[in-house]
C-alpha cells in the first residue's frame, strides 16, 4: 500500500445539482493506494489507524486532486499550436491539413506521440479523448505510447473521404478496414479505448457516415467523437451538403452517431431544443474555450447546456486550442462565462475537469474522483509553484477563493507529480 499525506480536494457529484454533498475537502488528508486503485481517502486522523507499517509520504503544502480529463484534443496538431490564421475552415486549409499529412510517416507519428503523451502528463491530464490523423499508423503510435504508461486514453483515426487534400482522404472500405484492425488491436487493451472519429460532417460522405454508424453498432462499448456547430460558415456548409437534415445535430443522429459515448466538440451555436435532443440520446459536449476564442468561433452557452441535462467536459482542442493545461483552460472558461453573463463557479470548474469529464466519457465508475475503488489517477499540485501563486494562496480567505485563484493563475508549473494507476509517471 502507498500512503500520501497532503490537502485533498475532489468532487463526489456535480455541485450545481448537489450543493451540500458534492465537495470533499480534507485540509490534512490521507490518500491510500493499492494495486493501482484508491483504497482510502479522507482525514488523516481517521485513516491513520489503517496504515500499519505502511510509510507515509508527507506532501504538506501541496494539494492532491484527481487527474484531469481532456475530452477533446488533436494529436497531429501539436506542431501547429499558436499558428496565426483566420477562422475554422481557412485555418484547416492553411495549417491543419499540411501538418496532418506528415503523419503518414510512422517515425514522425511515433516521435510526436511520445512528446504528446509526455506533454499531457506534464500538464496533469491523465485521461484524454484524442483525434488521430486519417492515417492508421498515427493511432497505432499514440496507443503504443499510452499503453507503455498504462494511461487511460481513447482515440481514433479521422474519417475523411471528401473535401480534404490529396493524401488526407480515405474511402469507406479503407476506413472500415483500418478501424476494425485498430479496434481488434487496441480497444480494451490495458486502459485504452477506440473512438469512431468522423472529422466533421463536411469531410464525410453519406456512405462514410453510414459505415461509421455500422461500426459503432458492431462494437458496443466503443466511443464516437466529432465536431458540431463550431463555426457559422461550417454550419452553413453542412446545411448545403445535407439539405434533408433537420439541423447539424440531425445529420449525425440520422446515421446513428448520436448515442451514449458520443462526444461532440464545441456546440457553440446549439440552442435549447437541440441540447434537449442531445441529452435525451445520452450524448456529451466537449467545451473548448481556448480554441473557440482563438478561432473566433463564439462563446459556448455552458449554463444553457447544463440546464438541459447535457453532460459536459473540458477540452483543450490543441492545436487550435492554445494550451495543454486544463487548469489554464478553466481560467479561459471563466472568461467566456463572464462575457455571457454566467460566471463559472470554481467548484463546478473542477467538476468539469474531473468527474464531469469522466461522466461525459461514461467512465465515472473508473475515474473522476478519489473515491475508494476508483483507479488511482491523481495529481500533486504545488501551491507555491510561482512567487505570485504563493503570495495569492497565503492571502486566500476560503477554499472557494483559493480554488478560483488556482484556475486563473495555474498552469503546468503547478503540476508537481502525475500518477497513473498509482504509479508516478511525471515529476517536475
Amino acid at each position: 500500500m502507498q500512503a500520501y499525506r497532503a490537502s485533498i480536494l475532489h468532487l463526489l457529484d456535480d455541485p450545481t445539482a448537489n450543493a451540500e454533498g458534492a465537495v470533499a475537502f480534507h485540509e490534512d488528508g490521507l490518500l491510500l493506494v493499492e494495486d493501482g486503485h484508491v483504497v482510502g481517502c479522507g482525514d488523516y486522523d481517521e485513516l491513520a489507524p489503517r496504515l500499519g507499517d505502511t510509510p507515509v509520504e508527507d506532501l504538506s503544502g501541496h494539494l492532491i486532486t484527481p487527474g484531469f480529463v481532456d475530452t477533446h484534443i488533436h494529436f497531429p496538431q501539436v506542431d501547429i499550436i499558436a499558428a496565426h490564421g483566420k477562422q475554422l475552415l481557412d485555418w484547416l486549409e492553411q495549417h491543419t491539413f499540411p501538418a496532418e499529412a506528415a503523419f503518414a510517416d510512422p517515425k514522425h507519428a511515433a516521435d510526436t506521440a511520445a512528446f504528446f503523451i509526455d506533454e499531457l502528463l506534464r500538464n496533469g491530464t491523465t485521461t484524454a479523448l484524442v483525434f488521430g490523423s486519417v492515417h492508421k499508423v498515427s493511432v497505432d503510435a499514440l496507443f503504443a505510447e499510452a499503453y507503455a504508461r498504462d494511461m487511460r486514453l481513447i482515440a481514433g483515426k479521422a474519417l475523411m473521404d471528401r473535401n480534404a487534400p490529396e493524401g488526407l482522404t480515405d474511402t469507406v472500405e479503407s476506413s472500415r478496414a483500418d478501424m476494425q484492425a485498430l479496434i481488434a488491436d487496441w480497444h480494451g487493451k490495458g486502459r485504452l479505448g477506440y473512438a469512431v472519429t468522423p472529422r466533421f460532417a463536411i469531410s464525410c460522405s453519406e456512405e462514410q457516415l453510414t459505415m461509421a454508424g455500422e461500426v459503432l453498432t458492431e462494437h458496443p462499448g466503443v466511443w464516437m467523437q466529432t465536431h458540431l456547430s463550431e463555426n457559422l460558415h461550417e454550419i452553413k456548409e453542412t446545411a448545403r451538403l445535407f439539405p434533408d437534415a433537420r439541423d447539424y445535430l440531425d445529420v449525425y443522429d440520422r446515421f446513428g452517431l448520436l448515442r451514449e459515448r458520443s462526444v461532440f466538440a464545441h456546440c457553440v451555436h446549439l440552442k435549447g431544443e437541440a441540447f434537449q435532443r442531445l441529452a435525451a440520446k445520452g450524448g456529451a459536449v466537449a467545451f473548448c474555450p481556448t480554441s473557440n476564442l482563438f478561432l473566433g468561433s463564439g462563446l459556448f452557452p455552458l449554463e444553457e447546456a447544463c440546464s438541459h441535462g447535457v453532460k459536459v467536459g473540458m477540452g483543450t482542442d490543441v492545436g487550435a486550442g492554445t494550451t495543454f493545461s486544463i487548469l489554464h483552460t478553466l481560467g479561459e472558461a471563466y472568461k467566456v462565462g463572464q462575457l455571457r453573463g454566467d460566471a463559472l463557479d470554481p467548484f463546478q470548474a473542477l467538476y468539469l475537469a474531473t468527474l464531469g469529464g469522466a461522466r461525459a466519457l461514461d467512465l465515472d465508475d473508473k475515474i473522476g474522483n478519489l473515491a475508494p475503488g476508483k483507479e488511482a489517477d491523481f495529481l500533486v499540485l504545488d501551491l507555491a509553484a510561482t512567487p505570485l501563486l504563493a503570495r495569492r494562496m497565503a492571502g486566500a480567505k476560503s477554499l472557494e477563493n483559493k480554488l478560483f485563484a488556482l484556475t486563473v493563475l495555474g498552469d503546468d508549473r503547478m503540476v508537481s507529480r502525475t500518477y497513473l494507476a498509482g504509479v508516478e509517471r511525471y515529476r517536475r
